[in-house]
């Protein structure tokens, strides 16, 4: 299967980074099945940083995630996911130990309804049931160097502002 990661740079040999930011699925090397999702991500980008080219690269990814890797799915928004995403964002210090963690995007649809939850607006029940009514775009987090190895770089596409 194809994967896409939006970035400034060609990115032949995905690294794992740490983010200055706090991110779903932790630190890593980020990927979705959305070229547009991807494609978007670069336009955020360009137009931050004011630059006018950036990329979607392209990798092939086997249909199932490799046994010898640890892995951790979620394939629609549950309790589990909720609390998942939550110990990434909030939790100071927290790491965990998957290689590969797939799952929703919580884009900025979502992470309103994040913060009417952590408000204390929500309870989680309500807040999977409200999500489960978006489309939500999924991604895939490559948290381990041995993780990267499961990816193969096909091309880069230019994306211009």
């Amino acid at each position: 299967m194809k994967l896409y990661h939006g970035s400034l740079d060609i990115v032949q040999k995905p690294e794992i980074r740490k983010s200055g930011r706090t991110l779903d699925y932790g630190s890593g090397f980020y990927c979705t099945t959305s070229y547009a999702q991807a494609e978007a991500w670069v336009c955020r980008r360009l137009e931050e940083t004011r630059q006018k080219i950036g990329y979607v690269n392209i990798y092939e990814f086997p249909e199932e995630i490799p046994s010898n890797l640890k892995r951790l799915v979620f394939r629609t928004p549950t309790e589990e996911w909720v609390d998942f995403v939550m110990c990434n964002r909030t939790k100071k210090g927290f790491v965990h130990d998957y290689d590969i963690v797939y799952g929703p995007v919580a884009n900025d649809r979502v992470y309103a309804a994040f913060a009417l939850y952590e408000g204390g607006m929500f309870d989680k029940k309500d807040l999977i049931k409200g999500l489960k009514a978006y489309k939500l775009v999924d991604q895939y987090l490559f948290h381990t160097v041995d993780s990267l190895l499961a990816l193969t770089f096909i091309e880069a596409k230019e994306v211009v502002q």
